[in-house]
């Protein structure tokens, strides 16, 4: 087949870690790869943020990267992206009348308006990766969502020809939003248990129980609550990887707010900073860790967890979004209530004092992975629905 994915804001090529920067890449980087990998021709359309950058990159993983021209040639807020999606739209409209692909699938609402403008008959796969009524419910007025957006995506349930959704919470979400449950199918997002093996290089760490948070700094992640939740442990530190660069991590508001919380708790010698870190030396950062905490307000997948797991760590998490589906309490780690720092420090502290438990949910972890989580079996469950929606397309086609 050939398969175009389009994802606007979060390119397969960019540094993890930004404010902008995280799950979404990962997923469409690696998704493309697999599909690839299975014999595929597959293009990834993704907005130009740098005027450096070449038009179109052909990856080691044989995949097309093309940087599409749609507003400044400069990073900008997603937020503030969605004005400049008729421009995108009127390129990926050019692309496909010269080359039309077999198939579309859009990642991220915006990609999606994008993509129904252009796509014209070619069908048209959504993944939303975060949806605007959760965001709108759990942060209220600091929702920076253009307004519209719940209403877009509303739209994009009737005009799309099927949606992927990462986790059974989103179905439920979706259905509020008016999608049948035909035209809807669950795939989770993945993680690459060659690269993440409980085996390999270890960060450097103190004599200390290390706890870890890994991902963007971003106040719904609930870094405050993992800080605050370090009152209940004495003895632990709180590693917290991501975020800028480590030369400018002292000028970072999100940084700052998180040292002020841990001043204020009497835990700031505890709470460590490592700023930014490849995506190579992500596994060494989780392998060092005694516990992984994933604890975000909501979460629309979350793939942190997933990542622990694969290196045999155990997980404390937030009850939330796809949280739900990858973290089985009890087997593979705890699950929490969110923003519960209490709750948080009382479950850590448990684990901490329980080396047999730790082992038990590492191994645990680690086969849940490896069963149902491995990227060759996401890629390959993408790919069926694929083929699903294309003969139903070709069914509709013969109808007529």
């Amino acid at each position: 087949m050939r398969i175009d994915l389009v994802s606007e804001h979060a390119g397969p090529l960019a540094a993890i870690g930004g404010v902008d920067a995280g799950g979404q890449n990962v997923h469409v980087a690696a998704l493309a790869a697999g599909l690839a990998m299975r014999g595929h021709d597959v293009t990834v359309h993704t907005r130009r943020d740098d005027d450096a950058l070449p038009e179109r990159v052909v990856t080691q993983d044989g995949y097309n990267v093309v940087h599409v021209p749609a507003g400044p040639p400069r990073p900008l807020p997603k937020d503030d992206l969605l004005r400049h999606m008729p421009e995108f739209a009127a390129v990926l409209r050019r692309t496909w009348a010269e080359r039309p692909p077999d198939l579309v699938h859009a990642h991220f609402w915006m990609s999606g308006l994008a993509s129904v403008a252009a796509a014209g008959d070619i069908p048209v796969l959504q993944t939303f990766h975060a949806l605007g009524s959760v965001k709108r419910r759990h942060q209220g007025a600091a929702d920076t969502s253009p307004p519209q957006r719940v209403e877009l995506e509303r739209a994009l349930c009737r005009n799309v020809a099927h949606v992927v959704a990462t986790c059974s919470d989103e179905v439920f979400e979706l259905r509020r939003l008016g999608l049948t449950s035909e035209r809807v199918s669950i795939v989770p997002c993945g993680v690459d248990t060659s690269v993440f093996t409980p085996r390999g290089p270890v960060a450097p760490r103190s004599d200390r129980p290390r706890l870890l948070v890994l991902g963007r700094l971003v106040e719904r992640k609930g870094q405050d609550d993992a800080v605050r939740a370090l009152t209940a442990v004495p003895d632990a530190e709180l590693v917290v990887v991501g975020g800028p660069e480590a030369d400018r991590l002292d000028a970072d508001p999100e940084v700052q707010r998180l040292r002020e919380v841990a001043s204020a708790a009497g835990v700031g010698d505890r709470l460590v900073f490592t700023g930014s870190v490849s995506r190579a030396d992500v596994p060494a950062w989780v392998r060092s860790a005694d516990v992984v905490l994933a604890v975000p307000w909501y979460e629309p997948f979350g793939i942190t967890p997933l990542e622990a797991m694969a290196c045999g760590k155990p997980v404390v998490a937030t009850a939330v979004g796809g949280l739900v589906d990858t973290v089985v309490d009890g087997v593979t780690g705890a699950l929490v209530p969110p923003r519960d720092p209490a709750a948080l420090g009382e479950a850590v502290a448990a684990l901490l004092a329980d080396e047999e438990r730790r082992a038990a949910y590492g191994a645990a972890g680690v086969r849940r992975a490896r069963a149902r989580y491995r990227w060759s079996r996401v890629v390959a469950d993408t790919e069926a629905v694929y083929r699903q929606v294309l003969a139903r397309s070709r069914v509709v086609e013969v109808a007529r």
